[in-house]
């Protein structure tokens, strides 16, 4: 297992080149049920409300993003255990909520956070770093990152439904839809043990202040 998270991580520099990026915008996969032929996000009144949807869509790509970048790490370490079965569960349905993003991104011609580059050595290193410290560890990490993905999820759908939810509903029911994917997510790590881990509140807490961090660096840049 060591060995194969060691070689994944070797070549994760094939992955930040220009071409990444690019293909990061193209549309991939099958749309979901709830998904449209045409973009869900309403053409903008203004520069404001420009602005405020492409730093909402941008973060929101870039936390998907991560969020594969772990479950690659995690599958590295523990795909051909017990735990593999599940994690690759999980990671399916993320690999659909980042072809939405890139999808939606496209669609409206918004820029990907520069930082991808280091979200993907980041979210590896995370998702393989935990799961060497077996089922627990990996599962510890999916609580924490799965719940800070859905309370970002939570404050972008308050803010929606204040500012005009018919306006909006088309890209409400995608993140409202994501976000409970998450909250599976996250419940199924509670499920697996994730508790159990010595010092789990402590990594917990670190990983959640790194999520912030991420969330409120990847908006911006």
């Amino acid at each position: 297992m060591h060995r194969a998270a060691h070689t994944a991580f070797c070549d994760w520099p094939q992955f930040v080149r220009p071409a990444m990026i690019r293909q990061s915008l193209k549309c991939t996969g099958c749309l979901q049920n709830s998904a449209r032929a045409y973009s869900v996000v309403p053409a903008p009144r203004d520069s404001e409300e420009k602005e405020m949807m492409h730093r909402m869509l941008r973060v929101d790509h870039a936390g998907e993003y991560g969020a594969n970048r772990i479950y690659a790490g995690q599958m590295a370490v523990l795909g051909r255990s017990r735990t593999g079965p599940l994690i690759q569960q999980m990671w399916d349905q993320e690999k659909k909520h980042l072809s939405k993003f890139n999808e939606i991104l496209a669609e409206n011609r918004v820029r990907p956070t520069a930082l991808l580059p280091l979200w993907n050595l980041a979210g590896f290193v995370l998702g393989a770093s935990t799961a060497l410290l077996g089922k627990e560890g990996a599962m510890a990490c999916t609580v924490a990152v799965e719940e800070s993905i859905s309370e970002h999820y939570n404050s972008q759908i308050r803010a929606l439904m204040e500012s005009d939810p018919e306006r909006y509903t088309e890209l409400l029911q995608v993140i409202k839809e994501f976000r409970d994917d998450e909250m599976d997510h996250h419940d199924t790590g509670l499920e697996h043990d994730a508790e159990s881990l010595p010092g789990y509140w402590l990594l917990k807490n670190a990983i959640q202040l790194g999520c912030k961090a991420a969330i409120y660096v990847s908006q911006r840049v």
